[in-house]
């Protein structure tokens, strides 16, 4: 079976486009189905996060038990609760709980219908939901329980003390429709790439052979003005024909010299005509190459944006908590390999509430700005400065004991108490409390952290605007 010179070009040109932006679709839209779960991911921790402040541990004390909702602070915590939910229509419920050992206890629910009451243990063990009492945290999969399925958010109160957790559930039919929606348009451009291709594939190759096919009959023309063919020709595709007519060509050539030369100098311009028209396609071939591979290098800029977007605080540029968790890591990775010690200091900004109440969360975000500003300036290229969460910076101090941390912290509080920071509300003073801890074989990073979570919350309980080094020797976290 002969196949012709069309269909082998229009086949082969079309198995090339469907490889090349097949494979690139698959990993975009891959690329598309990470993003699109961590975006969802990354608001609910947001969203936990800033909500965690809106409520106090102190308010909770009373709701023990269901018989606790007659009481007016459960009135008047749910109806807050409920108008937080309601505030954003991708949040199914907002929820308080308690910690009683290793199972929660739920406080206050925004369910309008069958709400959870105070004392009601909730059934689920999740490894998020207990880390959330400790610090931000959501779910991985999505999680079902009596109320329904949801993919559910957590961060600890801000003054919790690892007792109290606020939760926030997005319904898994949500969740489910954006990722049908992103699959939906996958598949859409998966179909417009094909016809495409096959549109493409097809006029490039129909015009390759119309050129052959014109040489051809051009050629048999030529070599019918004095010769015919003696018997039938063989059919097969354009190629084959095209050397039966040069082979007729220079049997009539051999009759007649007189005409030789012009029949040559037609046959060079036709050469000459086809040798550039396929040299132009080339280059045109070239060409579009050329910009699909821009095209994917922009594309790769795109996702190396979007990463780093991921890693990096909206407000002040800093790395996030997820980026510093990262490099925390791989300091005591180096550290196993080569123990130089290392330090964190963990800053909070004293009083940044009245800061919000007093002139406004825009003015809360500028005090943000500035201070990060202040500290950049004043750390080490060496060190690191991230954002932890709220009003708290995390600084890791590569090549510093404890001691030498404890000074530079020292160094860092006194350049913040004597910064008037100019707002565009008014100039106000700023004073910051500082937990050092350094880091010890014996210790992980969590471990660390939490060494110097405690010393700051020594240093805030001690009149803030101080620095607390946590030791060895100490008493442990709310002794």
């Amino acid at each position: 079976m002969q196949v012709s010179t069309h269909t082998k070009l229009f086949f082969s040109h079309l198995l090339a486009v469907v490889l090349v932006s097949g494979s690139i679709g698959t990993y975009f839209y891959a690329s598309a189905i990470d993003n699109l779960r961590n975006s969802l991911q990354s608001r609910l921790l947001n969203s936990a996060a800033m909500l965690s402040e809106v409520f106090s541990a102190s308010e909770l004390g009373e709701l023990r038990s269901a018989t606790d909702t007659a009481l007016p602070v459960y009135s008047r915590l749910t109806q807050r609760l409920r108008k937080l939910a309601n505030t954003n229509p991708d949040i199914a419920f907002v929820y308080i709980m308690r910690r009683a050992g290793d199972r929660a206890v739920f406080v206050l629910d925004s369910d309008p219908l069958e709400p959870a009451l105070p004392g009601e243990v909730y059934q689920q063990q999740l490894p998020a939901l207990m880390k959330g009492f400790y610090q931000p945290s959501v779910d991985a999969q999505i999680t079902t329980d009596k109320w329904g399925s949801f993919l559910s958010g957590y961060a600890p109160l801000h003054d919790a003390k690892g007792e109290y957790l606020i939760g926030l559930d997005m319904k898994a039919d949500d969740v489910a429709q954006k990722m049908y929606l992103l699959k939906q348009a996958g598949v859409i451009s998966l179909v417009v790439s094909l016809l495409l291709a096959v549109l493409f594939s097809g006029l490039l190759a129909r015009h390759f052979n119309s050129r052959i096919y014109a040489l051809v009959q051009r050629c048999n023309d030529i070599a019918r003005t004095q010769l015919k063919p003696s018997g039938p020709q063989r059919v097969g595709d354009e190629l084959h024909r095209l050397g039966r007519t040069v082979d007729a060509m220079a049997e009539h050539l051999e009759h007649s010299r007189l005409q030789s030369e012009q029949i040559q100098r037609e046959l060079e311009a036709s050469q000459q005509e086809l040798e550039a028209r396929v040299q132009q396609r080339t280059a045109e071939l070239l060409t579009a190459n050329e910009k699909l591979r821009e095209e994917i290098r922009e594309r790769e800029r795109i996702e190396a944006v979007l990463q780093q977007t991921a890693r990096t605080d909206y407000l002040t540029q800093l790395p996030n908590r997820r980026a510093m968790i990262q490099i925390l890591d791989k300091e005591a990775a180096r550290y196993e390999r080569s123990p130089n010690p290392f330090s964190l200091v963990l800053l909070d900004i004293d009083h940044f509430k009245h800061i919000n109440d007093t002139f406004g969360h825009d003015s809360g975000d500028e005090v943000l700005v500035c201070i990060a500003d202040c500290m950049r300036g004043w750390m080490r290229e060496k060190d690191v400065l991230a954002r932890w969460g709220g009003e708290e910076f995390l600084i890791l101090l590569s090549d510093t004991d404890v001691d030498a941390a404890s000074e530079q912290a020292e160094r860092l509080r006194a350049a913040i108490e004597s910064e008037t920071f100019r707002l565009q509300q008014g100039e106000t003073r700023i004073t910051a409390s500082l937990g050092v801890a350094g880091y010890t074989p014996q210790h992980d990073i969590d471990g660390c952290i939490k060494d110097a979570d405690i010393a700051l919350y020594r240093a805030k309980s001690g009149g803030r605007n101080r620095v607390v080094t946590h030791r060895p020797s100490d008493p442990p976290y709310g002794a």
